[in-house]
């Protein structure tokens, strides 16, 4: 008996050993995927002494293998099945050997379960187990150990002692001076998370000296990631350590010969400028930006243009209008006829913010001039960012001098090619038209409003009912019935039956916003009429009109206007229009019980 139980315990792992050995991928994967269900079979005592031994000395060849073993190990229930955090040290060598290999997204799963690992590890066990094994990968021959090492000291550094912590500031800054620039470049990426946790002064004394090796790199690419980690430094030190040791770095890198590293500095200006400082900013910073928004590169005139609003709004207030109008709106003004389109579009979605930033007078002044550059621009994309944003625009100069300057544009606009921008200009109009009054939109806007009913795209169409419905509702029913209606209903008679279906639609919302009286005289017979249509699919749209319309008149014109026409289209071939009008007749018969 005990010979057959040694057997079936020694079959999880005899299985295991035959998978993970078999030619088919799959079989391996699905394997090592089931690992903590073997290691459970096994039970804590075999899983360290045979299962993780096995692990570590017979890693696959196959990539997909190795990410779901890393995965699989650093899984925090797999410490419960080795033991408990007593025994979570015995999970390093197997990670330690998946860090070092060759794929990059299987060594950076296996850090991410070595860190994982790291918080069930004890002080002693981190000075024991996890510290030996970080200088192991440090100081590794391939280049691949070592990138790995850069992502394990952030963990583990709090819990060692000063000697320890010594130690382990000496094998980062040997790492910072690697001859490999895929090290330094790890060892830059992870500079930030290293400083958070370390001491103030040994962030001075020690850290910053590997900051300027990695500032100054020969390579970009360590050099950007440098740019990175400069608001987690500058963040843990003083505004006098911060003006000599930080500043002259940013200001170095926003005029890098590397294009990627002043977009770097650029796409990080707004947290770079938090932890500086208003005052700091002002001396230092102002200049700074105002070169990224001249930038050879579009790339970076780009990103900085996206950092416009931010920049702005927080300068300190004692300087800010100043510094806007006399070194960044002179910037702003060449953006706004920039040679590339992604440029323009950047500043468009961003420029009609600055106007609550400067206030009125400047606005008028200066930004007016270039939001009517940038709604006539060539590009689509350029002017329906500034139309999106024309309300905040609106807040601060108020409606009459924006349909002064920008209305003319606006209604060029509204006829635009792109279909896109006429949808953006068409949900403008309800607020235009409020600001306006009614003389100025009957005059202005109101055959624009039309037109959009009969637009070629359906969006147009859909979006111009919407608008109608709205516009009733701020003008009245009144007006409706005078200045909207006739267009509207007029179109019943086209011989386009997509525009026969708009009057529908618009009838449909236009129920919701006009009294019985306009709904039973000027409606009702267009859409009694649309009954008697030749195309299916206006017919069923007439019978949910007449649905919604038989809810807002009174019994009598249920009973003898509209039931009969419901009667007669439940009675149509068409399976649709049958289908619609039967669902709309018991609806209309349960009104006039």
């Amino acid at each position: 008996m005990a010979h057959d139980g040694t057997e079936g315990s020694l079959y999880p792992i005899a299985v295991l050993i035959d998978e993970l050995r078999n030619d088919d991928v799959q079989l391996r994967l699905n394997s090592i995927r089931k690992l903590s269900t073997i290691a459970l079979a096994l039970g804590d005592e075999r899983t360290r002494s045979e299962l993780l031994p096995f692990l570590t000395d017979t890693l696959d060849d196959d990539d997909e293998v190795l990410w779901a073993l890393a995965e699989q190990l650093g899984d925090k229930d797999f410490v419960v099945l080795v033991g408990g955090p007593e025994y979570a040290h015995t999970l390093l060598p197997p990670l330690e050997s998946l860090a070092t290999v060759e794929e990059t997204v299987v060594r950076d799963k296996a850090v991410e379960s070595l860190r994982s690992v790291a918080e069930h590890h004890s002080k002693a066990h981190v000075e024991e187990y996890f510290v030996p094994m970080i200088k192991r990968l440090a100081t590794g021959e391939w280049f691949t150990s070592r990138t790995s090492a850069c992502g394990l000291f952030s963990v583990v550094y709090a819990n060692c002692t000063p000697s320890t912590k010594q130690d382990l500031r000496t094998a980062f800054r040997a790492l910072c001076g690697d001859d490999t620039p895929m090290v330094r470049r790890a060892a830059a990426a992870k500079l930030g998370e290293l400083a958070k946790v370390m001491e103030p002064e040994n962030v001075k004394q020690d850290l910053m000296g590997m900051f300027h090796t990695l500032a100054n790199d020969e390579q970009d690419s360590v050099r950007l990631l440098a740019v990175e980690a400069c608001a987690a430094i500058s963040s843990l030190l003083s505004k006098e350590d911060i003006e000599q040791l930080i500043i002259p770095i940013i200001n170095a890198a926003a005029k890098d010969k590397s294009w990627r590293v002043r977009y770097m500095v650029a796409d990080k200006f707004s947290e770079l400028q938090k932890t500086v400082g208003p005052e700091l900013t002002k001396i230092n910073l102002v200049y700074a930006f105002a070169s990224l928004l001249k930038d050879p590169e579009a790339e970076v005139r780009a990103a900085t243009s996206n950092r416009l609003k931010d920049f702005c709004s927080s300068l300190g207030e004692e300087y800010r209008q100043e510094a806007i109008l006399t070194q960044i709106m002179p910037c702003i003004q060449q953006l706004a006829t920039d040679t590339n389109q992604h440029v323009k579009s950047a500043l468009a979605s961003v420029i009609m913010s600055l106007s609550p930033i400067v206030g009125k007078e400047s606005t008028i002044e200066h930004l007016l001039p270039l939001f009517l550059i940038q709604l006539k621009d060539e590009c689509p994309e350029v002017r329906l960012n500034i139309i999106s944003s024309l309300e905040s625009v609106n807040k601060v100069i108020g409606i009459s001098q924006l349909s002064q300057s920008l209305l003319p544009a606006i209604v060029e606009l509204a006829e635009d090619t792109k279909w896109r921008v006429r949808l953006a200009i068409i949900e403008y109009i309800p607020l235009l038209a409020e600001q306006l009054g009614v003389e100025v939109f009957e005059e202005k806007l109101n055959n624009l409003c039309m037109q959009w009913l009969i637009d070629n795209v359906f969006a147009i169409r859909e979006a111009a009912t919407v608008n109608v419905r709205n516009l009733v509702e701020k003008f009245g029913s009144d007006w409706a019935r005078v200045s909207i209606l006739p267009k509207v209903l007029n179109m019943s008679q086209d011989s386009n039956y997509l525009h026969r279906m708009t009057t529908l639609f618009a009838v449909n919302l236009l129920v919701d916003v006009c009294t019985p009286d306009v709904i039973r005289t000027s409606m009702l017979p267009v859409v009694l009429k649309l009954g008697q249509d030749n195309v299916a699919n206006v017919k069923f749209n007439v019978a949910k009109t007449l649905t919604k319309i038989a809810k807002r008149v009174d019994v009598s014109a249920v009973k003898s206007e509209i039931i009969p026409v419901m009667e007669k289209l439940a009675a149509d071939t068409d399976p649709d229009v049958k289908y619609f009008a039967t669902e709309a007749l018991s609806e209309a018969r349960a009104l006039v019980k």
